[in-house]
């Protein structure tokens, strides 16, 4: 047919039925998913990598010193631990002034580390340091180092390192360090547990490796130094091992005038009784205190915090925030007698803790409260004290007893500090003569891992019973010698609801001496 066409001079066109793409186009089409599929992973790669502070094999987390304008905090500021304070000012003092320790052949300490109990101004003395200091200060905390990938944790402990080096002389803080500080168990370890040992690794070698510098000192705070691995404690990497306790009578003091500093208060405002009624408390749970107060006083309409209003807030930190519950009268009666019990008891029992307050208005999970405080500190109990604590403890669930011939499940509370008082002392502090002066329960763990055997913590049992059992028979005797003195004070306690220590010592017919053995502050009550 198209032959034919072309012999009649005839013009033929044709059309394919499929257009067929050209060869780039065909390339494109064929490479495109790939490469989508490529970027995506790039972009994906590249977004998890400045998450982890790895940057794609580039830089990683930028640790910038902390800035001295945003610190308006110095040693002005800490009180109550003036011994940490003057090993500290050592060390900032050598960064200020290194030629006059290096004249005589002086290092600086490389590590400082600061432990103990949570509250005892740990992190607020490095923040002191580093509003203190004229030197750049670097601020880092444990979680920051830990990952799921390895090798990230110690990637920034060295940038941390090189960016103190840079800026050298430096301060390095590092907080809550057990957390990546823990001792290295010999085992195979893997996931999180190897990284956490990189990471260890890596300090250890920055602190004291061949890439070690005299020129950086390093502080840490931590709450567990039980549990610190030996390499990081010895000399060389931290030095001085420095506890923050809980300030005495002197240093509370010290820091309710700190944080009273910034707070209106009346002329009868006594800061010197307040914190003789405050044994134990830390200083971030006094700074908590006079900010309860400030803030009742803002509830009352008051133009300035009175000795009222630091009393109630320490009731209400100490006890509980009441409660709106309405009782029957026979429990109602019941919970007075159980308070009146514990109060009395801790009158009659000599070298006991002043009685300071009773109340059964319920606050917290307790129906009511005796609170009983010593006048000064102590650090040290003997045996007979704490017999004396079980049978205060007893005072409540005796007094139940004794009048209304039941026990109920207010007794909760104080079966447990008696119970684990009597397993202290006969288990941990040889105060059994049966057991003798061995410590048979360990602080942790199972003791028959420590190879106790179950004869002696069969022993140990029979030992807790019989003491708690003696100091209840003895709670039950003076209970019933004083019969009517608990009769008058639960009678009282039901009038008023809450008694104070010399209303307390009245209805008692009681005169209130000084305890010659002053105790840290206890709270007995019914829940």
């Amino acid at each position: 047919m198209l032959g034919e066409l072309e012999q009649n001079n005839a013009t033929a066109r044709a059309t394919p039925l499929v257009d067929e793409r050209g060869v780039l186009t065909n390339l494109l089409i064929s490479v495109a998913p790939i490469a989508l599929l490529v970027l995506f992973y790039l972009w994906l790669f590249k977004k998890q990598s400045g998450m982890l502070g790895m940057g794609g094999f580039g830089a990683g987390k930028k640790f910038q010193p902390v800035d001295p304008e945003k610190i308006r905090v110095t040693f002005k500021d800490v009180a109550g631990i003036d011994e940490v304070e003057a090993e500290i000012s050592e060390v900032v003092d050598f960064l200020k002034d290194p030629k006059r320790y290096q004249a005589i052949g002086a290092k600086p300490p490389k590590g400082v580390l600061l432990s103990g109990p949570p509250g005892t101004g740990k992190t607020l003395l490095a923040r002191a340091t580093a509003g203190e200091a004229r030197v750049p200060f670097f601020h880092a905390s444990s979680s920051e180092f830990v990952e799921m990938v390895v090798g990230v944790g110690a990637s920034r402990v060295r940038e941390l390192f090189q960016a103190a080096r840079t800026a050298a002389p430096s301060i390095i803080f590092i907080d809550e360090i057990d957390a990546i500080g823990r001792k290295r168990s010999s085992s195979l370890a893997v996931g999180g547990h190897d990284e956490r040992e990189q990471t260890l690794n890596q300090i250890l070698t920055e602190m004291d490796g061949f890439s070690s510098s005299e020129e950086i000192v390093v502080l840490a705070a931590t709450n567990r130094p039980d549990v610190l691995d030996p390499a990081l404690l010895r000399p060389g990497r931290f030095d001085r091992s420095i506890t923050v306790h809980a300030p005495d009578q002197v240093g509370r003091a010290q820091i309710l005038r700190v944080h009273t500093a910034s707070v209106k208060t009346s002329p009868d405002v006594d800061l010197d009784a307040l914190s003789r009624i405050t044994p134990g408390m830390t200083g971030a749970e006094l700074a908590n205190l006079v900010n309860e107060a400030a803030l009742l006083a803002v509830k009352r309409s008051r133009p300035a915090v009175t000795q009222r209003e630091l009393l109630d807030a320490l009731e209400k930190v100490r006890l509980g925030t009441v409660r709106n519950v309405i009782m029957p009268a026979e429990e109602r009666k019941r919970t007075a007698y159980h308070e009146s019990g514990h109060a009395l008891l801790g009158m009659l029992e000599p070298g006991a803790d002043p009685v300071r307050k009773i109340s059964i208005i319920p606050r917290g999970r307790a129906l009511g409260v005796t609170l009983s405080t010593s006048d000064t500190d102590r650090y040290g109990y003997d045996e007979n004290y704490l017999k004396g604590r079980i049978v205060g403890a007893r005072g409540g669930m005796t007094a139940e007893d004794l009048v209304f011939g039941v026990v109920t499940t207010g007794a909760e509370s104080d079966l447990q500090t008696s119970t684990h008082l009597a397993r202290m002392m006969v288990g941990r502090w040889g105060m059994s003569k049966r057991i003798g002066p061995v410590q048979v329960l360990p602080e942790e763990g199972d003791p028959r891992a420590a190879g106790v055997s179950e004869g002696m913590l069969d022993t140990v049992a029979k030992e807790v019973r019989a003491l708690v059992e003696q100091c209840h028979q003895r709670a039950f005797e003076l209970l019933q010698e004083n019969r009517w003195r608990l009769d008058s004070l639960a009678e009282r306690l039901l009038e008023k609801e809450t008694l104070d220590d010399q209303e307390i010592y009245e209805a008692a017919g009681l005169h209130r001496t000084t305890a010659p053995d002053p105790a840290t502050p206890r709270v007995n009550s019914q829940q």
